[in-house]
């Protein structure tokens, strides 16, 4: 095929030839859990499965840390003799739950895979639980075996475990996996709409919900990274196919219970043959960077947070960062001024930052933004990714039309099953045929999806619907703001005023007045906050970034 000079029109030849009749990821209409939708027509059944095919990867990095290098070979064979330990010495069988509470290891790969081979439903715990939360995880999902480090077992002296087995990263799991040196791969019959793996959602309002995946879900996100792949392959002239390992190198600085690291980084990495550079503890931008120069890698993926010790760091020109050429923000909002400053300061997001929306019940990316994108549709959030049917519904699940604002609802093979053992959440949230109410609010735009807000979020000030997230993009765009949170407060006439928190920027100074009259300028009136609280504290945050709006004081 000839490429076409137009780089849009050669996309789209690329596209039609990879998802065609008879391509690669061949694209075909089918049931799924008795809803019709587009799915890959060549996938995999089982994830266990990835495990046995990356022995083809042999003596690659799959897994690196700061002192430790794991090849594909080491990994399997050490995740198998774990799976065989797991079954043999404590019964864990399909169905059972394995659950883990950690912070980022390769034992903690090492068990997931471990579990999946045989079956067994992942639960991964937040790792940032106190005791009281963790006893409620482990009540809730009853797992037959948990896995721990040793920070978190210390606090296990306050949680009633209930009997469960406890192993330690460690000190159990290296003697486990020492004892069956030579274990081969189980063999257990798994239908791809069997469960996989429990992570549980953050939790900004309520006890956290158990998102509940299939096997079908993470193999969907498997095949959308290795699509991805050959998408980038097409245009860089790269080599790509299921039998040649990728060259790019993926730094994971996000938590392993978190989609963007598990389904988005360590399981679809295994299927690719690229390596997985994990950085451990607390972030540390000089670590981070030293870590990215070392080890040269290709691709980032880093929620607001972290972006943001970027812009404060001195010098970000004594390391050598040139091999970094994609750069995604995720798991949290951020608005356009943030971004802008990101361009404007951090060299490797010039021209590699992309940014994307999605949710745990989604398992990856709903909507891609890339770098185009952004600069040409400021604050969008890009087009639905391969095999997303999105809607924007009204309060009644009626479809709107471009350009109105309404809920985002979302139908593909990466939705959930459902929340576990909680069928009315399920029902709430998930619809007869399968569409996904998110929960979230935006508006089509150019056939790109713009966010405005969370309808948990939602102010209802005098009759007049108010949503956070523009307050605050705007509020970000003051040079002297670093941070802010806006959530509603009550008042005796107007039912909730608008409060605003303003986190200021280092050496910064600024007024409720000065911040007053800046907002007066951009919004209506009604969306002005009334009441201020300016401070130099950060905003309190959960493990993937996300204001914690409950903890917000004013």
């Amino acid at each position: 095929m000839t490429a076409s000079a137009d780089p849009r029109l050669y996309l789209d030849e690329v596209v039609s030839r990879l998802t065609g009749p008879g391509g690669r990821f061949e694209i075909v209409e089918e049931e799924v859990l008795g809803a019709s939708m587009p799915v890959m027509k060549n996938r995999g059944k089982a994830v266990g499965d990835l495990l046995a095919d990356s022995l083809r990867w042999g003596d690659r990095d799959y897994l690196v840390t700061a002192d430790r290098r794991l090849s594909f070979t080491e990994h399997a064979a050490a995740a198998y003799s774990l799976a065989h330990a797991l079954r043999e010495r404590y019964g864990v069988e399909k169905g059972d739950r394995v659950a883990i509470l950690g912070a980022n290891t390769p034992e903690w790969v090492i068990a997931f895979w471990a579990s999946q081979v045989l079956g067994a439903i992942t639960v991964g715990l937040n790792g940032w639980w106190v005791p009281r939360e963790i006893e409620y995880g482990l009540k809730h999902s009853r797992p037959k075996i948990l896995v721990v480090d040793a920070k978190r077992a210390a606090a296990l002296a306050d949680v009633d475990t209930g009997g469960i087995t406890v192993l330690t990263m460690e000190e159990d799991l290296p003697r486990l996996i020492a004892q069956f040196p030579d274990a081969v791969p189980p063999r257990v019959d798994i239908d791809e709409d069997d469960p996989s793996v429990i992570l549980y959602t953050s939790g900004t309002s309520g006890r956290p919900k158990g998102a509940l995946h299939s096997h079908r879900n993470l193999l969907a996100v498997v095949d959308y990274h290795r699509f991805s792949d050959a998408l980038l392959a097409a245009f860089t002239g790269r080599t790509a196919g299921d039998d040649v390992p990728s060259d790019l190198r993926y730094l994971l600085t996000s938590p392993l219970f978190h989609i963007a690291s598990l389904h988005n980084l360590v399981v679809p990495r295994l299927a690719t043959g690229s390596a997985v550079i994990m950085h451990q503890g607390s972030f540390d931008v000089d670590k981070v960077l030293g870590l990215i120069e070392r080890e040269r890698v290709t691709n980032w993926g880093a929620v607001p947070t972290m972006a943001s010790r970027l812009l404060e760091h001195d010098d970000l020109g004594k390391y050598d960062l040139s091999s970094l050429t994609a750069f995604a923000l995720a798991s949290a909002p951020s608005s356009i001024a943030f971004k802008d400053r990101l361009r404007e300061k951090v060299p490797f997001a010039r021209n590699a930052l992309v940014d994307s929306y999605g949710l745990t019940e989604c398992s990856t990316a709903i909507a891609v933004a890339n770098s185009q994108d952004l600069e040409a549709f400021p604050g969008t959030l890009g087009r639905p990714i391969i095999t997303v049917s999105l809607e924007i519904r009204d309060p009644f699940g009626e479809w709107l039309p471009d350009g109105v604002e309404g809920e985002v609802c979302v139908r593909s093979p990466f939705v959930m099953l459902g929340y576990w053992e909680d069928e009315e959440a399920t029902a709430a949230a998930i619809t007869p045929d399968r569409w996904l109410r998110t929960g979230d609010y935006g508006v089509i735009e150019n056939g790109r999806l713009r966010l405005t807000g969370r309808r948990s979020d939602l102010i209802l000030r005098g009759g007049e619907n108010v949503y956070p997230t523009e307050i605050e993009q705007t509020l970000d765009e003051h040079p002297a703001v670093r941070e802010c949170a806006v959530i509603g407060v009550p008042h005796p006439d107007l039912g909730q005023e608008v409060a605003a928190v303003v986190v200021v920027a280092e050496g910064a100074h600024v007024t409720e007045e000065e911040l007053r009259e800046f907002a007066a300028e951009r919004l209506s009136y009604f969306k002005v906050p009334t009441r201020w609280r300016i401070t130099s504290d950060l905003l309190p945050r959960n493990a993937t970034g996300k204001t914690l709006r409950r903890e917000v004081g004013i």
